[in-house]
């Protein structure tokens, strides 16, 4: 966009890409004089924002990720340039794959154009699938739930603008896919197979940092909407065992005053949904 209603700029700094050495420019949000009116926040950690009258309607997520136009490597912008040595290869080789697979989803993605709705959920679809060359030093699948979840936010933004092209579908697919990579990574965490030392901000929106109880809270809100219900065993096993994280957060939340206050209302309405959903209560 030109002039007084400008919403995005190219970085003078210029990118050379890890994989395939292609030069090219960032293109950055402008968040200043108005541009972004914070809204709602959802509990799924969501900052919603309003329209502006002058700007319209702004979406920061569509920002975060870099990506190459021309290979279409991707990952969050501190990682970029730190792809594994061994790992570049199989993404050069990868390339004809990561391209067929994202025009399946996103057909008119065109990274070498103004970040849109459909190109900034293109850019973090393709998050979730690079980091899968990342070693486990980097926290690879807790950045790839990340990943899968602001995907799966911008395909409601697209569903709500498109409604009738199944975003809304592909949009749960997503989140179904959040789901088990927060806890995922959670699992691996607690076992000693992978770090969460490589993700300084777990978000998992642009506004705030919610650190690593936000992904615990996380990976028990997703649990009891997007987790597997066919096994009604199963789900109730997985439910208690999201209760208990959730109980802990409690238990710390009270005493200390290092917690986001929307963390803490989040959590216990969880806690509520969650004994609701088992029949259970705490008198």
């Amino acid at each position: 966009m030109d002039g007084d209603i400008k919403i995005s700029f190219t970085s003078k700094d210029e990118y050379v890409c890890p994989v395939c050495d292609t030069s090219f420019h960032r293109e950055e949000l402008l968040t200043g004089s108005g541009r972004l009116i914070a809204g709602a926040i959802t509990d799924e950690l969501h900052r919603l924002y309003e329209p502006s009258v002058k700007y319209g309607v702004i979406y920061p997520l569509a920002y975060q990720a870099t990506v190459c136009p021309n290979c279409w490597f991707a990952s969050m912008d501190k990682d970029f340039f730190h792809i594994p040595n061994q790992s570049r290869d199989k993404v050069q080789k990868d390339r004809t794959k990561r391209f067929k697979n994202l025009r399946l989803i996103f057909p008119s993605a065109d990274f070498t154009q103004p970040r849109d709705l459909v190109n900034g959920a293109a850019s973090l679809y393709l998050v979730l699938c690079c980091y899968d060359y990342y070693t486990k030093e980097f926290s690879p699948t807790i950045k790839q739930g990340v990943a899968a979840l602001r995907t799966g936010w911008m395909l409601d933004k697209l569903h709500e603008q498109y409604p009738g092209f199944h975003y809304d579908w592909l949009a749960l697919l997503f989140k179904k896919k959040a789901q088990f990579l927060y806890n995922e990574a959670i699992q691996k965490e607690q076992s000693g197979k992978e770090t969460l030392s490589g993700i300084k901000n777990f978000g998992p929106d642009t506004d705030k940092n919610y650190s690593y109880e936000g992904a615990l809270y996380l990976s028990a809100l997703l649990k009891l909407k997007y987790g597997p219900r066919e096994n009604s065993l199963a789900r109730a096993e997985s439910l208690q065992s999201a209760k208990r994280t959730i109980a802990k957060m409690f238990g710390l939340g009270k005493s200390s005053k290092s917690k986001p206050g929307p963390l803490l209302e989040h959590a216990r309405e969880l806690y509520d949904n969650i004994n609701k959903e088992l029949n259970e209560t705490d008198e």
